[in-house]
């Protein structure tokens, strides 16, 4: 008998998540704090682009974690555990041959990125020393994503908290050692990093253990089955697509507001942190979504699905009135935390009204992400994606030649509300797929 669907139990899923993502900007913080004790500029420039541009080529992956979510979670509620355990065995061949694809086109790569992004000489050959190092634990930490989507699909969202918060407390552990006491500078930070994404994936395939308990880790017509390598190659790709979509609607974001003025500029990227709050706190609900509607839908349960989605996205409502609450009666605050500059201060509060109501206007798309995520009808997520860029991009041409910045904030708002009202449309043609 199936285990039944209770507050509790999302609750159980979404919480570690939650904890989990709040260990990210701490570890962001220790690797700057660090490298500033050493009283000069360009080694904290250096690990800031360094890091942005690692982080960039890895987030292209990123499909990975959602689709094993989705994929898995369908095959658990069908009670195909032979599949379940050949999903972990594709996604981690997946990652670790992206990792390694990626080491090899390393200078390429890296020269790109320094075009987009140029640097001062000083900083480039820093961050240089800084990706030449990490750019070897690529395929660890894009393995990790087929882990992490693995165990959130079976509901063990506790081995991926404890398995983040083993990296992160490593790799702080080991900064504070490499880089205060043995000297070790950027290369100090890059050297903790890969060792505890290496060590982080070891934990990983530990914390997976059983699935490899059962001989259908390595039944390789299974795994290699091209029936289920075109869909899983199917539903990555639409993920990818509606993720750079996405990334481009937030890239546009930036530089258009680089057009106002250095203060404008540094107001919106420390509001861009309430953005960051809300979807550290929904993505524990989001991926709860994931878990259920999948197992629901591999199973052919509506009423469960339907359950399933009642009850993760009423949790994330509830987040999203306390966000909202929050930022209200603390945004100044946290805005005068994050900035000692009066005129950014000043700036920043003027524009706070957004940042109340993005979650708001915004959970119905995070929440949809987790539903169609699980159902993995990744083509829904890609066509309604691309809708919602055009509503967005016809926003900026109209509201911020009138409204300047506010009209910049006013079109994100927009793409969010265009991206849960498309998907919303969607949504029964899902449940009828469990039917």
């Amino acid at each position: 008998m199936a285990e039944s669907l209770t507050h509790g139990r999302v609750l159980k899923i979404a919480l570690p998540i939650v904890i989990s993502n709040a260990t990210v900007p701490i570890l962001g913080a220790v690797d700057t704090g660090v490298v500033g004790q050493l009283g000069l500029a360009a080694p904290i420039g250096a690990v800031g682009i360094g890091a942005i541009i690692l982080s960039g080529l890895y987030w292209l992956f990123g499909f990975l974690r959602m689709g094993t979510a989705g994929l898995t979670a369908q095959a658990h509620g069908a009670g195909q555990t032979g599949e379940v355990s050949a999903m972990l065995s594709r996604s981690l061949m997946i990652g670790l041959a992206a990792g390694m694809v990626i080491m090899a086109l390393q200078v390429p790569l890296f020269w790109g990125a320094f075009q987009l992004s140029p640097a001062s000489p000083e900083v480039e050959s820093l961050a240089r020393d800084y990706m030449r190092i990490r750019i070897f634990s690529a395929p660890a930490a894009i393995a990790i994503y087929g882990i992490t989507g693995w165990l959130i699909a079976l509901e063990r969202t506790r081995a991926v908290l404890v398995m983040q918060v083993w990296m992160n407390g490593l790799n702080i552990l080991l900064d504070l050692m490499f880089v205060l006491h043995l000297g070790w500078g950027v290369e100090g930070v890059a050297i903790a990093t890969f060792i505890a994404e290496w060590t982080g994936l070891g934990l990983g395939l530990w914390l997976c253990r059983d699935a490899f308990q059962s001989p259908a880790w390595k039944d390789w017509p299974r795994v290699f089955d091209r029936a289920r390598l075109t869909r899983m190659a199917a539903v990555n790709s639409d993920i990818m697509l509606r993720s750079i979509l996405l990334e481009a609607a937030f890239i546009s974001f930036l530089f258009f507001g680089a057009d106002f003025g250095d203060v404008t500029l540094a107001a919106n990227q420390i509001l861009l942190q309430f953005l960051h709050i809300t979807a550290y706190a929904l993505d524990g609900f989001a991926f709860a979504a994931e878990a259920l509607v999948g197992q629901a839908l591999g199973a052919r349960n509506r009423l469960r699905l339907r359950r399933s989605a009642y009850l993760t996205s009423f949790w994330g409502g509830i987040v999203t009135v306390g966000l909202a609450t929050s930022f209200a009666l603390f945004g100044g605050t946290i805005i005068d935390i994050m900035t000692t500059a009066p005129e950014v201060q000043t700036e920043a509060r003027g524009y706070l009204i957004y940042m109340i109501a993005a979650p708001v206007v915004g959970v119905g798309a995070w929440m949809l992400d987790g539903i169609f995520i699980g159902a993995t009808r990744t083509r829904d997520m890609r066509n309604m994606m691309a809708v919602s860029f055009a509503v967005y991009c016809v926003a900026l041409a109209l509201l911020m030649p009138a409204f300047g910045n506010h009209g910049l904030w006013l079109s994100l708002l927009v793409l969010f509300i265009a991206r849960g009202i498309t998907l919303g449309l969607r949504y029964p043609a899902l449940e009828a797929q469990a039917s």
